[in-house]
């Protein structure tokens, strides 16, 4: 394929599409991304150049603009991401919850944005792990992402030797993942814990359950400051008013939304529907100031 280079109006056509469909800001410096993306999909579809895949776009080909904007969505991902956020979730966040939860005996954590679905198996092991009591309990892990193709993906549950290798205990591997051919299947058990299910952001949700815990982390730093501020007002209306919201290691609310206070746990942040003036805690605060 040696046809011509994207167009200027090409990008911007394309900039304001992702924009417009997954809130993602890209800026005119992700040129060579959008073409190096683009030609991707026209070798797919046979199609001489990206160019073309454009022109079809604007002739109102659905299917082919719906493999645009999941191509040039973020999907960077792994298991234990970040490692904090986790030793968090296992030493006061699932500990609090399990003993306010004792009588109703019902859990739900939510991962937005779930990518290709380490971030909810990265839960679901832990759970497995070191609270097997609550697969007693009503116990919902809900993950969901605007891409039909990491979905397909997340589902099979199926990951090469390198995308294990980030992230994921030696351990957890042997434990919890079982070989095919050169790649490796998370087990059954544990994909039959996770709920995969389609949810763009910045479009109407669905019915959500009303979540303890919910996973927004990574996201919202590629939305503008107003898109920012709308989604964090819609999880707040999802997230119990004792539950637990974590964020990216380079996201806050602060200067977004007033709805959420932060907590300082471990060596991350966790942040926590507000509550009335005068009861905010002081590690509250002093993390507000680290972010």
């Amino acid at each position: 394929m040696n046809g011509p280079a994207l167009t200027l109006p090409d990008v911007t056509f394309v900039r304001q599409l992702v924009l417009k469909h997954s809130g993602i800001s890209l800026d005119e410096t992700k040129g060579y991304l959008i073409e190096s993306r683009l030609l991707e999909i026209a070798r797919r579809h046979r199609l001489s150049d990206p160019a073309q895949v454009v022109h079809r776009v604007r002739a109102g080909d659905e299917s082919l603009r719906r493999e645009v904007v999941d191509s040039l969505t973020i999907n960077e991902t792994s298991f234990f991401r970040d490692g904090a956020p986790f030793e968090a979730l296992r030493l006061r966040v699932l500990p609090e919850l399990i003993r306010r939860r004792a009588d109703e005996r019902s859990l739900v954590i939510w991962s937005a944005a779930c990518s290709s679905g380490q971030e909810p198996y990265s839960i679901a092991m832990l759970i497995r792990e070191h609270f097997p009591q609550l697969l007693a309990w009503r116990l919902r892990i809900l993950a969901t992402d605007l891409s039909r193709l990491v979905l397909h993906k997340a589902r099979s549950g199926l990951y090469s030797a390198f995308e294990v290798g980030r992230g994921l205990p030696p351990l957890y591997l042997s434990k919890y993942f079982q070989r095919v051919g050169l790649d490796w299947q998370i087990r059954d058990d544990i994909r039959n814990m996770v709920e995969f299910a389609e949810l763009n952001l910045i479009e109407p949700w669905p019915l959500l359950p009303a979540s303890d815990v919910v996973f927004l982390r990574n996201v919202i730093i590629y939305f503008q400051d107003l898109l920012r501020g709308q989604v964090l007002g819609r999880v707040w209306q999802v997230l119990k008013p004792d539950g637990y919201l974590f964020l990216g290691s380079s996201e806050s609310p602060v200067g977004l939304s007033e709805q959420f206070v932060a907590e300082e746990v471990g060596n991350t942040c966790v942040y926590r529907p507000r509550k009335p003036v005068g009861l905010q805690s002081t590690s509250a605060q002093k993390c507000v100031r680290a972010v």
